[in-house]
């Protein structure tokens, strides 16, 4: 599970006020619900998108810190994938991109730069 932190001063709420029809809109009907760090995200058993076997999204609470939207991406195999199907794999990288960034606020560079410096001022990473 990916957490991406949100621009200084901004959201999640106020970014994606009603998470459930933007995750529905981007990625198709939500099925179920999974908990994760005490928080219950959505999840997209069957996505639009062929590329996509499941997707689990939502917002992280944290208590005395801003809330994180948590993401996992669960991909087919590009080797299974059919001539159609490959087709999606451009849209799936977009919808993806796209919801991150009316998410986030950060695009792919700010949010791949913000990751970098987690992992460089995490103490527990050894190198």
């Amino acid at each position: 599970m990916k957490e991406y932190k949100m621009r200084r001063g901004e959201y999640l709420e106020e970014r994606i006020p009603d998470m459930e029809s933007t995750v529905e809109d981007y990625f198709g009907t939500i099925t179920e619900t999974q908990e994760y760090k005490g928080s219950d995200l959505h999840v997209v058993g069957e996505p639009a998108n062929p590329v996509f076997e499941k997707i689990v999204v939502g917002a992280v609470e944290y208590s005395g810190k801003k809330d994180k939207l948590g993401v996992e991406f669960y991909e087919r195999d590009p080797t299974e994938l059919g001539p159609d199907e490959l087709e999606a794999a451009g849209e799936a990288v977009d919808a993806k991109n796209d919801f991150l960034l009316e998410a986030t606020g950060r695009d792919a560079k700010s949010r791949r730069d913000s990751m970098k410096r987690t992992v460089e001022d995490d103490p527990d990473h050894d190198l």
